[in-house]
């Protein structure tokens, strides 16, 4: 009993995470925009990290606003580099993002004491942690936001899935493009927080990959999505519990194992159909 009062906080915050982010993750994948999610996450922590050198705590309210100011700056530069008949395809932007906001929160924790453990806990974060007033408050955001996709399902999901026959229907595509963006980019200041960069990449991504290999329809993949990230959300903890591990790069090593095996169970029903 003690062990699961330990883990549920825990399996609980994953829950939360893994509804928003299966979804979010579909348009992700949809849109070819793959790394968008890490390249996000990293400027979170990138706020995350100003905010520390301005002398406030990686996971105070303070904190957190600058770590969402920075991924709004994300989600206009995504959102108007998103060029429908470019050259440059989009993920080149993408990259350059991630990278420069990686390289700049080293350049930044390198001036504070233990810095090194500091990205450590941004890149991995420590779920183990999270407690029930946080808990609470992101499955607070995560309903109001999923509300929100809800009731404008069909400007998101065509934009994403065919956004010449959006802007055939009127429907501005920069403007939707900066709402995804916006309340993607909320959601993964709140993630980032309490799960580290990798885990929430894991979360949005892997996922919705290992349902689009098994089915074409948006309800279908939802619901494999959700039920895989649950099951290696309760896998992950386990594991890093009961041998001693640590807890977010468990689960995301866990995902890259389901992610392997679902590649496998593919490519064995596609031998055995022919």
């Amino acid at each position: 009993m003690e062990v699961l009062k330990f883990l549920l906080p825990p399996f609980v915050a994953s829950l939360a995470i893994t509804g928003i982010h299966v979804y979010l993750g579909l348009h992700v994948v949809e849109r070819g925009v793959i790394f968008v999610d890490l390249a996000l996450a990293q400027m979170a922590a990138l706020g995350v990290t100003v905010g520390f050198l301005l002398g406030y705590g990686l996971h105070t309210p303070a904190s957190f606003w600058w770590s969402l100011g920075f991924t709004l700056m994300g989600a206009f530069i995504f959102t108007f580099t998103r060029k429908y008949k470019a050259k440059i395809p989009q993920e080149a932007f993408i990259g350059i993002v991630y990278a420069v906001s990686a390289a700049a929160s080293i350049l930044a924790m390198s001036q504070a004491p233990e810095g090194t453990e500091h990205l450590k806990d941004m890149l991995v974060g420590n779920i183990l942690t999270v407690s029930w007033s946080e808990i609470g408050k992101i499955f607070l955001i995560y309903a109001l936001i999923g509300l929100f996709h809800w009731l404008f399902r069909r400007n998101f999901i065509l934009i994403s899935t065919n956004s010449q026959q959006a802007q055939k229907k009127g429907i501005s595509l920069h403007l939707w493009d900066f709402l995804f963006y916006l309340s993607f980019g909320l959601v993964v200041s709140y993630s980032v927080s309490i799960a580290g960069v990798l885990l929430v990449f894991s979360f949005l991504i892997v996922p919705s990959v290992c349902a689009m290999l098994f089915s074409e329809k948006i309800g279908m993949r939802l619901a494999l999505g959700w039920v895989l990230s649950t099951l290696v959300s309760i896998t992950g903890i386990a594991l890093s519990y009961f041998l001693d591990l640590p807890t977010g790069a468990t689960i995301v090593c866990t995902f890259g194992l389901v992610l392997i095996l679902c590649v496998l169970l593919k490519f064995a029903y596609q031998s055995m159909a022919k």
